[in-house]
């Protein structure tokens, strides 16, 4: 791909973790340049985070932080400050999640920038609002998950509260963040001035919540849990076959009928009258569900597939996670790659999902070892000499 749509922007990640790196990935996959700004000795937390490759990374760092340069500074002193001042300045964007007043202290503020570059799109992610009482109140992945009612609507219902898989609300937050971030920079085209994006866990935490938190205001109260299953189609989840799971998801009537005809040859639940809409369907759901599961148990997994296919009813197995990873729709779309690494040979990095006019964003960068671009960055960027860096390594700035 010989161009990118955000070739020529730079971007300040100040960020750690996973929300404010995940904003910074995604536009380093639209051609912008990402400098990751981290502790000389320690880098970003992720670094620490589950299995080692090499010596600096992990699959967790590896995971957020592809198409980005790692420059190393210790942003407690005063000189690493003044430093990511003159990259600030240099900068279309900035991204930040310290801690509540932190960055103001650095004199790396929105405030202060927009003072000497009034055309700085500035991100700040926090864990609540910016201007509310828990203003300060450090924000998790976790916390937020409990807080915005998402443990509330996974599992089964006689199940505990129950987390995602992943850290949902830090990815849907970065998300969020990288669109507003490309909102900003599209008005900044027509107006000329920047703008200050405050993301805040919570909020995004809520909107993950989406129909079934509109439910639970509708029925003032919290809507039943049903696991794999659909809260509102009927049938519509994960069903155990003869010899493995697999996903059914019957998404309207004729697809209904045809189901139980053509595929578990159960033209009485088709002649139903209770099961003839998907409302129906639902509130019986306690009758019909178990007749279909005991129907599809009868049935080996790749027969079941090859008639649902055949009636034109969405299915698909229920894969490992390293079965998707290696399957042949990831190889063939190239969703992970192998990239080299001056340590451990090479390492697997997932790569963008998304295309343009056919073509998969390419990964320009592997996610850096530890200070990978800092005597390139400041040689380049703000003039500073190897000598010159040798001094201020030797002070623990770098």
């Amino acid at each position: 791909m010989t161009s990118l749509p955000l070739s020529g922007i730079r971007v300040l990640d100040l960020s750690r973790v996973l929300a404010g790196p995940w904003c910074g990935m995604v536009l380093g996959d639209f051609g912008a340049e990402v400098i990751k700004v981290e502790h000389p000795l320690r880098g970003d937390d992720t670094r620490d985070w589950g299995l080692r490759i090499g010596k600096t990374e992990t699959p967790y760092f590896n995971s957020v932080n592809r198409n980005k340069r790692s420059v190393t500074l210790d942003l407690k002193l005063p000189e690493a400050q003044q430093i990511a001042l003159d990259l600030a300045k240099q900068c279309d964007v900035v991204i930040q999640n310290f801690k509540f007043g932190d960055v103001e202290r650095m004199g790396l503020g929105y405030e202060q920038l927009k003072a000497i570059k009034p055309d700085i799109i500035y991100c700040s992610v926090s864990g609540y609002d910016r201007t509310g009482p828990e203003a300060a109140r450090p924000g998790y992945d976790l916390l937020v998950q409990g807080e915005a009612g998402l443990m509330a609507l996974n599992g089964e219902a006689h199940q505990p509260p129950l987390k995602f898989g992943v850290a949902a609300v830090d990815m849907m937050t970065g998300m969020y963040a990288s669109q507003a971030v490309l909102a900003a920079l599209f008005e900044r085209q027509k107006t000329g001035r920047g703008k200050h994006i405050e993301m805040a866990l919570f909020d995004c935490g809520l909107m993950i919540t989406a129909y079934y938190g509109l439910e639970a205001m509708l029925q003032q109260k919290d809507p039943p849990r049903y696991g794999n299953a659909h809260p509102s189609i009927v049938p519509y989840g994960v069903y155990p076959a003869q010899d493995g799971n697999m996903v059914i998801a019957v998404g309207n009537n004729r697809q209904f009928e045809r189901f139980c005809r053509d595929v578990i040859d159960r033209t009485d639940l088709a002649d139903d009258e209770r099961f003839k809409n998907n409302l129906g369907r639902g509130a019986h759901r306690d009758i019909l569900v178990p007749e279909l599961e005991r129907e599809i148990k009868k049935r080996p997994r790749k027969l079941l597939l090859e008639r649902l296919a055949a009636a034109g009813i969405p299915c698909g197995e229920v894969l490992g996670l390293h079965e998707a990873m290696t399957s042949e729709r990831a190889v063939r779309g190239g969703l992970v790659t192998e990239q080299p690494h001056p340590i451990a040979g090479s390492n697997h990095v997932m790569a963008p999902p998304y295309r343009l006019d056919g073509e998969r964003l390419p990964i320009r960068r592997a996610p850096p070892v530890l200070g990978e671009g800092t005597q390139e960055v400041l040689s380049e960027l703000l003039g500073i000499d190897a000598n010159q860096q040798a001094a201020l390594r030797s002070r623990g700035v770098l």
